[in-house]
């Protein structure tokens, strides 16, 4: 991971997370958590998925893995994961599309390319965030939602169109229900198009996935997390157009702890977690024989902030 100093007064940090590759061509970059910064708001984990051709015959096969005390959101550009978890919960999903899973007090769940996008070249890219749970909800039931594509509102302002995945900006606000305060946009701005970043969030983050921006002159490119100072007021600029996600809210009063796949205020429970993975108590994905072991030399849980 490296980061880079901007001159701009209302950006914090700007991290570049590097590319690892995890097999057949298929990447991933992680922008949070990183060792300077931690956590975005509710936004604890930031990974990148791809782009990726994937050859003829191979797939994403995430085994059967566990969660407590956080959700997880799917968002794809390209191609097709197929989710299946310990609820009975079975659904493709496809690019515009959101998934939301809130493990709460746990779940178990595999991501996977279904039979029909392992042949022909499929592509796959797309980013999946995970935001802790507030305190008072991380023992909550586990559930699992999908919204369609067309379920998520959008409009376009003076050549920018901000996709709403989740909370509200803009005027626009996200059907996908959140246990706490939190904004997840898409923003596509076209090329000679500028766009004012809501500044109501404590705490914000932009994303580039594709093309360039400049804020105050100074420009930022593809996979760069951009990290804004509380309520500053930015505008973004792009002369060739310009492809990013916005994320923000505001933190918890509470430290979390992450380790591997589990986040929590205490620590016990991280270790409980961990013991009931390894004694298979966690209810089984149905249809799913695999999973995947917990770490054979396990590090102590990271605290956040």
């Amino acid at each position: 991971m490296t980061t880079r100093e901007s001159h701009v007064d209302a950006v914090d940090l700007v991290i570049l997370p590097p590319s690892r590759d995890l097999g057949d061509g298929f990447t991933v970059r992680r922008a949070l958590p990183q060792p300077q910064r931690r956590m975005v708001g509710p936004f604890i984990f930031f990974d990148q998925m791809g782009p990726v051709e994937l050859r003829d015959g191979q797939g994403l096969d995430v085994r059967p893995h566990p969660h407590i005390g956080l959700a997880t959101i799917t968002y794809l550009m390209d191609g097709e994961i197929l989710h299946r978890d310990s609820l009975g919960s079975v659904q493709s999903i496809r690019p515009g599309e959101v998934n939301w899973m809130s493990a709460g007090s746990g779940i178990v769940h595999s991501e996977r390319s279904p039979d029909t996008a392992r042949h022909g070249g499929a592509k796959l890219f797309g980013l999946q965030l995970w935001v802790a749970l507030p305190a008072s909800q991380e023992e909550s039931a586990p559930s699992f939602a999908h919204h369609d594509a067309t379920d998520i509102p959008s409009g376009t302002f003076d050549g920018v169109t901000v996709r709403q995945i989740v909370g509200a900006m803009d005027g626009l606000s996200s059907p996908v229900k959140t246990l706490s305060e939190m904004v997840y946009a898409e923003i596509v701005m076209a090329p000679g198009t500028r766009y004012r970043v809501p500044s109501e969030q404590i705490e914000r983050a932009f994303y580039l996935i594709d093309g360039a921006v400049t804020v105050d002159g100074q420009p930022f490119g593809p996979s760069e997390l951009v990290i804004l100072k509380p309520h500053a007021e930015i505008v973004l600029a792009s002369e060739r157009g310009a492809r990013l996600v916005i994320v923000g809210g505001e933190p918890f009063p509470e430290q979390r702890l992450i380790y591997w796949n589990f986040v929590s205020s205490r620590a016990e429970r991280i270790e409980q977690a961990k013991q009931d993975w390894r004694e298979r108590r966690f209810a089984a994905v149905p249809e799913e024989h695999e999973f995947i072991p917990l770490p054979a030399e396990p590090a102590p849980p990271v605290r956040y902030p």
